[in-house]
């Protein structure tokens, strides 16, 4: 009778947190519940068969136990431990990053196999050696539609302008063309090669993203652009935020 409320679930470990002397509690978002609560017991000892799946980043099947509060693991069984990502410290501030921002942006077990996908090919293309910087904001970009905002990047706000120049409003909520610009007198200059990645961010599958060359300046106007939107818009404060732009900074990036 105990087994048959035991449910396989296929998730990705958000966060690991220890409790008690041997135990954690795991936040995990699962493709089939979305994100919940569990504990892993005796998860702390090394050998613990719940050890190596009670890592954050771990991609894993878990029986689980789950009902209205904290859900019970039963098993665990590794998809892919994400190595490569655990291994390096600036990866890890990237992954780390990413996994803070859904956390903060989905409710408790509601499912949303789309996002789940998204959550997993980011952290596939940070463990293979994409840009890191160019997958986080791709992720980024994709989790304003999940967060209910985002801004028009296809046409001036104003007028509907599809030619351009444009410019960046955040109060405005987009894109201005040149002559609608004075709309916003503090609207930020950005290349047109910047209007055109925000664009692909939104509207391509990230699954067919390649390598893509893009230059520092670039980079930081996509940053520049996305952050001072979240910003304004999503109240969502992240701890790991800092530490990333640190490690950012090390890089050049800043």
């Amino acid at each position: 009778m105990v087994n048959n409320l035991f449910q396989k679930v296929e998730g990705i470990v958000l966060k690991s947190i220890d409790y008690g002397e041997s135990n954690k509690i795991l936040t995990i978002f699962s493709r089939e519940k979305g994100k919940f609560g569990a504990v892993a017991r005796g998860a702390k000892k090394p050998t613990s068969r719940l050890a190596s799946v009670s890592q954050p980043f771990t991609y894993a099947y878990f029986l689980c136990q789950i009902g209205s509060s904290l859900a019970t693991i039963q098993q665990g069984e590794n998809i892919d431990t994400f190595k490569t990502i655990k291994e390096d410290l600036f990866l890890t501030a990237y992954a780390s990053y990413v996994v803070e921002l859904l956390d903060k942006g989905v409710d408790e077990k509601s499912a949303n196999p789309y996002l789940f996908e998204l959550l997993y090919e980011t952290l596939r293309h940070f463990s293979e050696g994409y840009d890191p910087k160019i997958i986080k904001n791709i992720f980024e970009v994709k989790m304003l539609g999940v967060l209910g905002f985002r801004p028009v990047v296809t046409e001036c706000v104003s007028c509907h302008d599809v030619d351009g120049p444009f410019v960046f409003s955040v109060s405005e909520g987009g894109i201005l063309c040149s002559n609608c610009s004075v709309r916003d007198p503090h609207h930020l200059k950005v290349s047109p090669n910047t209007i055109k990645l925000l664009k692909l961010f939104f509207y391509i599958d990230i699954k067919r993203i390649g390598n893509i060359n893009v230059k520092d300046i670039t980079k930081k106007e996509l940053d520049q652009c996305i952050q001072s939107y979240y910003d304004a818009y999503s109240g969502i404060y992240l701890k790991t935020k800092k530490f990333l732009d640190s490690m950012e900074s090390q890089l050049g990036y800043n």
